[in-house]
């Protein structure tokens, strides 16, 4: 989260609304640990991971989705076994749950 707080921080100087995924939960093997996080802007300028890179695409278009009203916040599941997720490539077996929100502060 640190690595990404320079980022959000110049995004709300400059106006920008932003929407933040952080990963909540894993269930076997996943490629980023729960605390890892993601910013997103209201131009969909991108900082930090929650997949290293498997399932970012997806996320983006989540948190993009909650920046314009069309999605509500909460939780996103991707799972090997669920086909969405494996058809944004998250391959390595596990289940990750992220939350994603539009930052209030």
């Amino acid at each position: 989260m640190k690595e990404i707080l320079d980022d959000i921080d110049r995004w709300r100087r400059d106006g920008h609304r932003v929407a933040l995924a952080r990963v909540v939960g894993t269930e076997g093997s996943s490629p980023r640990e729960p605390g890892a996080a993601m910013a997103v802007n209201d131009l969909g300028e991108v900082a930090g991971s929650v997949s290293g890179g498997c399932v970012e695409g997806a996320v983006v278009g989540a948190a993009t989705e909650i920046l314009e009203g069309t999605r509500a916040p909460g939780v996103i599941t991707f799972g090997y076994s669920d086909d969405d997720a494996f058809s944004v490539g998250l391959t390595c077996g596990g289940t990750i749950h992220l939350f994603v929100s539009e930052l209030d502060w």
